[in-house]
């Protein structure tokens, strides 16, 4: 079989039929039996949703008509299960549930409850089914579906995959710690109530600082975990793939990192993406951070910790909400243009003045069975200025730049990145 895969389309406008860059784009996607994209935007007409009291960051909506431009690029799966997903409420997601289910687009990871978002969802091809399970580790606590009870109906929402964060401290520093909580009183109102049986007792060699978790270790580090009630339900929901389909891709939104570099992965991603592997997926495809991150193969199974951007038109806000404004010190009877101006500092910082953001690659790979044999990567850019229709759609690239920036993150993953001829680039592990 053969799969092609894209990260972020943030898409907010309609796209013009025969673009610079589509004729080239098209063909190499259309390659794939199974061919996704992340759509990191909701969909439905002004007025029809209102704002969330939060975002992803940006308002996103758009409407339902630009899935008649995506459709040319070939996409047949996709998902919306990302930091956006709720910014038009949940109103705005079931609009975009709508639109999905007319379009004909095989989608997962967002539902009208817990069970339907979380369960595989399947493609149907000439060389076999896919089955596709999203989640996402980048969210509002509110954006989690619900589940469904003999009373009640389940909650609209995302597959979400919370995380466990503790901070690790030698026993003098996390002593500190104690001594600072006792001398504040920020956590005597939690004490109070913890001592009326509403939390749990603390655990020795453990405090707290107002929402921070401090545990005793022999180091300094900030720990992420996978929550495990989470990781069992993917489990579980790649057990169930396994008797209906040849092949299982896992979609995960990520915007958390490791260290202090935006294109280093979590540790609790490597940690998730490994063991949905090890329970029978066959790929992991990766976005969020709007960026390129490494490329790994474990147990002959491509995993993509993020493939950047595919459309990227953050500054095509037409119409948004008073709470965005508000956000910035501003009202609706201001432009979008004051606001977006205000935010990014006059346009000097965001992620619309980061070449980096621009730079991306659309894998293609193959398998016999199930085992990986190849990985073809094109290199593509996104217009960052010039023709305001233009701006943000994607293009092939043989800009050698892209190479050896990837090459670079992918070493300590054992993964060598080729420049060919022709301008792709080629796997190797």
């Amino acid at each position: 079989m053969k799969f092609t895969a894209v990260g972020d389309m943030i898409i907010q406008k309609r796209i013009f039929e025969g673009y610079e860059g589509f004729d080239e784009l098209a063909p190499f996607i259309k390659q794939g039996d199974a061919r996704f994209f992340n759509l990191e935007t909701t969909l439905n007409h002004v007025g029809e949703a209102c704002g969330s009291q939060f975002s992803g960051g940006t308002y996103i909506r758009t409407n339902p008509e630009v899935l008649d431009d995506i459709r040319p690029f070939g996409f047949n799966m996709t998902s919306f299960n990302n930091n956006h997903a709720l910014d038009f409420s949940y109103d705005g997601l079931e609009l975009t549930l709508e639109a999905l289910e007319e379009s004909g687009l095989v989608h997962g990871g967002v539902g009208r409850n817990l069970a339907e978002a979380s369960a595989p969802v399947y493609l149907e091809t000439k060389n076999g089914r896919v089955a596709l399970i999203a989640v996402n580790s980048s969210f509002d606590p509110s954006m989690m579906a619900g589940e469904q009870s003999p009373r009640f109906p389940g909650r609209p929402g995302i597959n979400g995959l919370r995380i466990e964060k503790h901070i690790e401290l030698p026993k003098e520093d996390l002593e500190i710690i104690k001594r600072i909580a006792k001398e504040t009183n920020i956590n005597a109102s939690k004490e109070i109530t913890r001592k009326e049986g509403y939390f749990p007792e603390l655990p020795d060699g453990e405090a707290e600082l107002g929402e921070l978790r401090f545990k005793l270790g022999e180091e300094s580090r900030f720990v992420m975990k996978v929550n495990e009630a989470d990781m069992a339900r993917v489990e579980k929901a790649i057990y169930e793939a396994k008797l209906q389909a040849d092949y299982i891709m896992i979609s995960v939104h990520s915007h958390q990192i490791s260290g202090t570099e935006k294109e280093s992965p979590s540790e609790f991603l490597k940690e998730f993406a490994h063991r949905c592997i090890d329970a029978g997926a066959h790929a992991i495809v990766g976005h969020g951070p709007h960026l390129l991150r490494p490329i790994e193969v474990y147990k002959d199974c491509p995993i993509f910790y993020s493939l950047g951007d595919f459309v990227l038109q953050l500054y095509n806000v037409e119409v948004a909400p008073e709470d965005f404004f508000a956000k910035h010190g501003l009202t609706s009877a201001s432009t979008v243009h004051e606001l977006l101006k205000k935010r990014s500092k006059d346009f000097t910082v965001g992620l619309m003045t980061d070449p980096r953001m621009f730079r991306a690659v659309i894998p293609c790979w193959e398998t016999e069975g199930t085992k990986l044999t190849k990985i073809t990567l094109m290199p593509i850019e996104m217009k960052m200025d010039g023709h305001g229709s233009e701006t943000g759609l994607p293009r092939f690239s043989d800009n050698p730049e892209i190479a050896e920036y990837l090459a670079k993150m992918c070493e300590p993953y054992g993964t060598k990145i080729v420049r060919e001829e022709d301008g792709t680039l080629r796997c190797e592990w």
